[in-house]
């Protein structure tokens, strides 16, 4: 979903802008360095939200309309539903038109990056009772959650059966070239904000993946060497 100029200042009010430039247009996903990191992490994290019985209600009345059938599940939307429908903001729309259109691109942030499932394709509405107060939002510590998250996921995936990583995976990322010079990609020694923005123009090729997985590892055992 495009970020929309006019939008930018709801996410600035509610302490997510930094956390917004967090994704795939920024940055790549080393995939063999974090599933060989991934295996020495371990921690837990409880259920985020209970669901609200009158959601789908909610979600009327904060978006207008409710999406069509084949496009909902339980309690989930499908992410393409709030790319198309919410994808152009008409220059002269009406203040109450952006706060919908903030409410839906902070669903999809929150959905498919801060706070992803393995699906990556899907949007709980678990997060509506925090859209709905979009004034509110920035006296949450939104980077503290989604670690939390990331944690939750990391314990998860260290289970044998589990093959799948979700969560903020390019925290994680950065986190690792930041606190492991040795295992950083060359050229990216100058600092910007947010720091993992430094990797914006890195793009690790998936050529013989299985193999870099196995570099990475052993580069991981050499540290404690």
């Amino acid at each position: 979903m495009p970020l929309h100029d006019r939008i930018v200042l709801y996410l600035e009010m509610a302490g997510l802008y930094h956390l917004a430039r967090l994704n795939t247009r920024w940055f790549w996903l080393n995939e063999p360095l974090v599933s060989a990191f991934i295996e020495r992490c371990l921690t837990n994290f409880e259920k985020f939200m209970e669901e609200d019985k009158s959601a789908w209600e909610w979600f009327q009345e904060l978006f207008g309309e409710l999406p069509p059938q084949n496009k909902v599940k339980q309690y989930i939307v499908h992410f393409t539903w709030f790319h198309e429908r919410f994808r152009v903001l008409s220059d002269d729309a009406m203040e109450e038109t952006v706060r919908i259109y903030a409410r839906a691109y902070i669903m999809m942030l929150f959905s498919t990056q801060l706070f992803s499932d393995k699906s990556g394709n899907r949007v709980h509405i678990r997060w509506l009772p925090f859209v709905a107060r979009l004034d509110d939002m920035g006296s949450y510590s939104w980077g503290s959650a989604a670690l939390a998250w990331l944690y939750r996921y990391m314990c998860r995936v260290a289970n044998r059966n589990v093959m799948n990583l979700a969560g903020l995976l390019q925290l994680l990322q950065s986190w690792i070239f930041w606190r492991f010079p040795s295992l950083k990609p060359r050229g990216f020694d100058t600092y910007s904000f947010s720091l993992a923005s430094r990797w914006a123009t890195y793009l690790p090729t998936s050529h013989r993946k299985e193999e870099r997985v196995v570099q990475c590892r052993l580069a991981l055992d050499r540290l404690g060497n």
